[in-house]
């Protein structure tokens, strides 16, 4: 079974209680999201990551605190969840046709976004099809909002969709609870860091 982790959003803007948009209590999942970044190197699988990736008057500000802004130290993986020479595709390049061969090698690639949802970004379905994982794991912030738009993204197409319960943060835990119930419902699972690195 080819497996491939889906790392949602592990940004400094996030992570950390200096962040711009800080996720309480994100900073405890660091370890845990570097591990996984390890074992992913260690063991060949791939990593596909998404990241914010904003203009300093991005439309999202009218709803949510200035954060991830192009060229800000915020907007910046944390070390533990960066593997070297990841491959980026932005929102703005619209093919992958002259870059399959460096996909297909590519331990890391990093899809950038300009809103919650990761499918925004052209380039992610077509990406995915090249990949053709049969599983997903997926883990980051926060939960309900863009984890939520991963997991039932990845669920429609028609992989095994695999949830790090300890390798996520929420800023609602009833509304984390609501989106795994769904997940649970449509056929996702529940997995912990000691599990996917076994």
């Amino acid at each position: 079974m080819k497996t491939v982790f889906f790392d949602v959003d592990t940004q400094l803007d996030f992570l950390y209680p200096a962040g711009a948009l800080a996720v309480p209590g994100a900073e405890e999942i660091v370890k845990p999201l570097t591990k996984l970044t390890r074992f992913a190197a260690a063991n060949d699988v791939k990593i596909v990551s998404t990241t914010d990736a904003h203009q300093e008057n991005d439309p999202e500000f009218r709803k949510w605190r200035s954060h991830c802004v192009i060229g800000t130290a915020g907007q910046h993986k944390a070390a533990g969840t960066l593997l070297n020479a990841p491959l980026i595709l932005s929102s703005a390049s619209k093919a992958l046709d002259g870059i399959r061969s460096r996909v297909e090698n590519a331990e890391q690639i990093i899809v950038q976004k300009q809103t919650l949802d990761c499918f925004t970004n052209p380039n992610l379905r077509p990406l995915l099809d090249l990949i053709r994982a049969r599983e997903y794991v997926v883990y980051g912030v926060v939960s309900e909002y863009c984890v939520r738009y991963a997991v039932f993204g990845l669920l429609e197409t028609g992989a095994r969709v695999r949830l790090v319960q300890d390798a996520i943060k929420s800023l609602s835990s009833e509304n984390e609870r609501q989106m795994i119930d769904r997940l649970l419902a449509q056929g996702g699972e529940l997995t912990t860091v000691a599990q996917v690195t076994a």
